[in-house]
């Protein structure tokens, strides 16, 4: 059998790539499947560092031998050395369904830790051959000792020659694991069984319908034979559940085991700390190792703060179970990653110096002419400074990265503005951020903005752009208003708007003036939603929301006063406005949703985007009502409430693609608004009058995962 064509973009786990592909009808008879039947190719990473456990080295031969014992598993169709063709599991991971360290629902652990408890009718006659001398059935302590022993040979070992100094700076004795498992007390007997050995988020897919096993365990690269008290601290640790949550899912899967295999229970309560102790401490190896890898290339400070913070936090959570005698402080650990950077082979010493900057390349966009107070040579200094800002300097949005300089020479500091590689957003952009910025400073309206000072493109890097920096003289992050303006701010912001129908947007775009505004924002939300990935819209339908030509449908009932066009900025979320001292109050940023609409949309988008009172929404209408003039105001309160209906509709679709791409999940209003998804869905259906999705066709864990 021929090696599958990469047709589509890898979904890349640590250790393989993954592609989803259909099945050609030759190959679908091949492998007994119907033609089109969506398959993974699973191809292993070459070059991958050997950072954990292996007990049997072929996947496919563990899924081939477990098959039919468990009903929550992938079928391996095909296997070769280089790559394997298994089943496609309609369903999306956990770690897609909300932030990574957020509480998990009870039922939902309840359904985790059946799943391991289920395992513990696998027993060794079932599985491939054990390696030599594996420990008697039974015998845990003999069991945790050799997990320890086998770490130190397959982590430790195999990466000394390139991690051993690095590792003796940071403190960590060549001998630790040895050392724990020489101090591994005894413990109660239990039954062994198979292991799955990395149950978590990523490897936990959540079918769509209820009809098939609600869950499947995926990446059975790294199961074992042993204690499954071994699998629970593994699950424990790598699923972050907060602190308050781990006795419920402790007694969860004791509740579960003592189900299914009651004498597996015996000892928890003294022994779970031992499992949990080696987790922390060999991971301490694979987690230093992976941090290293932000150092390859140039040597940019925030990549080396980035790598100095996750060293420090493995460190930590390794110090007591390796007995370490202290946490090297973080100048240590920033130290021993430049020696141990700048001693590889072929690597020079990459820390940049600001006299490089004479010599930096750069090509300047010609729409934005060089600026006298920021010529140059103070470009190329900020560009230079960008790659050696520590990171509380380095903001990142839905779409950009933002790095904070001070230029020598300058008054001011400003600020890198760089698209994030690979960012993409449901909503698209229609004007040019530069241009917009430009227009509104050259009407003189009081509508406080950044001002671009540069615009290129570097010889490495990409294009960038330059502003202004809005936020504190000191280079301190900005002021948001997260929880909602105050009084005076709301009276300021809606200043501003009115202010803004005095820009001359025809100099930036003469062709999105309409003053039809509505059924144009309808058509572009309807248009977005039909082209969402496949994958999302499924699962909108599972959910309950209705398809592209549906939503038009149940849409077009509105009519809303067609008013003079203005420019609108677009997405005024908390993040996109910065608290300043004076009477204006409020700088606005990020332009780059700006559009040309109804000035009524602006004022409705910002109050659906940030939390308002029902009391300030008024105010600040009245007070719109009162700046815009009896033109404009015909119907206000009874539109801007069709407007807000709408952006409740949006909000459902998309951060729907939002939480299942993870595309700008590091943005604090992603973040936000992921997390509170199953409240948005809720209120988008009964906006749509619609009923929340039937039980009996969605997959219960499905609803919960995203409440």
């Amino acid at each position: 059998m021929r090696k599958a064509k990469r047709t589509c973009p890898p979904i890349n786990g640590y250790h393989n790539e993954n592609y989803i592909l259909p099945l050609t009808d030759p190959l679908a008879r091949q492998l007994g499947q119907e033609p089109g039947t969506s398959v993974i190719v699973r191809i292993p990473h070459q070059k991958v560092l050997p950072v954990v456990i292996r007990t049997w080295e072929s996947e496919p031969e563990i899924l081939r031998a477990i098959k039919g014992r468990l009903p929550n598993i992938p079928e391996c169709l095909y296997a070769e050395r280089d790559f394997a063709i298994h089943s496609c599991v309609q369903g999306v991971p956990l770690s897609s369904l909300g932030p990574g360290d957020k509480p998990v629902a009870a039922p939902l652990v309840d359904a985790l830790t059946r799943l391991l408890a289920q395992m513990a009718h696998v027993g060794r006659d079932a599985l491939p051959s054990l390696p030599g001398r594996w420990p008697d059935d039974g015998d845990t302590q003999g069991f945790l000792k050799s997990l320890a022993y086998t770490a130190d040979v397959q982590i430790r070992c195999r990466n000394r020659a390139r991690f051993s100094r690095l590792f003796a700076d940071l403190g960590v004795p060549e001998d630790a694991l040895p050392r724990f498992a020489e101090n591994v007390p005894a413990m109660a007997r239990r039954p062994f069984s198979l292991l799955h050995a990395d149950l978590h988020r990523d490897n936990v897919i959540v079918t769509y319908g209820s009809r098939r096993p609600p869950l499947i365990c995926i990446d059975w690269e790294l199961a074992t034979y042993g204690d499954p008290l071994h699998d629970l601290a593994i699950h424990l640790v790598r699923m972050r559940y907060p602190a308050g949550q781990l006795a419920k899912v402790v007694h969860a899967w004791a509740r579960a085991m003592r189900t299914e295999r009651p004498e597996a229970v015996a000892g928890v309560e003294k022994d779970l700390r031992h499992y949990v102790d080696f987790e922390r401490a060999q991971s301490v190896y694979p987690d230093v190792m992976r941090a290293t890898k932000s150092l390859a290339g140039s040597f940019d400070q925030k990549d080396l703060d980035e790598a100095t913070a996750s060293v420090e936090g493995a460190l930590e959570s390794a110090a007591r179970p390796l007995g370490l005698k202290s946490v090297p402080s973080r100048s240590a650990i920033e130290r021993a990653l430049t020696r141990w950077r700048d001693s590889r082979p072929g690597r020079r010493n990459g820390t940049r110096l600001l006299h490089v900057a004479r010599k930096f390349v750069y090509q300047p966009d010609r729409r934005v002419p060089e600026d006298p107070a920021f010529p140059r040579g103070a470009v190329g200094a900020a560009l230079v400074l960008e790659g050696m800002a520590p990171k509380e300097r380095v903001f990142t949005g839905t779409s950009h990265v933002n790095t904070v300089v001070r230029v020598p020479g300058t008054v001011s500091p400003v600020m890198v503005r760089r698209k994030l590689p690979g960012a993409g957003r449901p909503e698209r952009s229609y004007l040019s951020e530069h241009a917009v910025l430009r227009a509104i400073r050259e009407s003189g309206v009081a509508v406080p903005v950044p001002r671009v000072l540069a615009m290129g493109r570097g010889r490495r890097g990409g294009p960038f752009v330059i502003h202004t920096y809005e936020g504190p003289q000191d280079m301190s992050p900005p002021r948001h208003p997260v929880h909602g303006l105050s009084p005076y701010e709301a009276d300021a912001l809606v200043d501003q708007l009115v202010a803004m129908t005095q820009v001359d947007w025809i100099a930036i775009d003469p062709t999105e003036g309409r003053e039809n505004f509505y059924p144009w924002l309808r058509d572009q939300l309807v248009e977005s939603v039909r082209n969402l990935p496949k994958d999302t819209q499924r699962l909108a339908h599972i959910l309950g929301l209705p398809d592209a030509d549906r939503l038009r449908e149940m849409l077009s009932g509105y009519l809303v006063t067609p008013r003079r066009p203005t420019l609108l900025h677009g997405s005024l979320n908390p993040w996109n406005l910065v608290r300043r001292s004076g009477p204006l109050a409020l700088t606005i940023i990020d332009w780059d949703m700006a559009l040309v609409g109804d000035p009524l949309y602006d004022l409705a988008r910002h109050m659906h985007l940030t939390p308002t009172n029902p009391d300030l929404r008024r105010r600040m209408l009245a007070r719109w009502v009162r700046g815009m003039g009896d033109a404009a105001c015909r119907n206000v309160y009874e539109e801007c409430e069709i407007y807000r209906r709408l952006e409740l509709v949006r909000s459902a679709y998309v951060d729907l693609a939002c939480l299942m791409s993870g595309t700008g999940r590091d943005a604090p209003n992603v973040r936000r608004a992921v997390a509170g998804y199953g409240t948005t869905l809720t209120t988008a259906l009964g906006t749509l009058g619609l009923p929340e999705p039937r039980t009996a066709r969605v997959n219960p864990y499905l609803t919960l995962a995203l409440s």
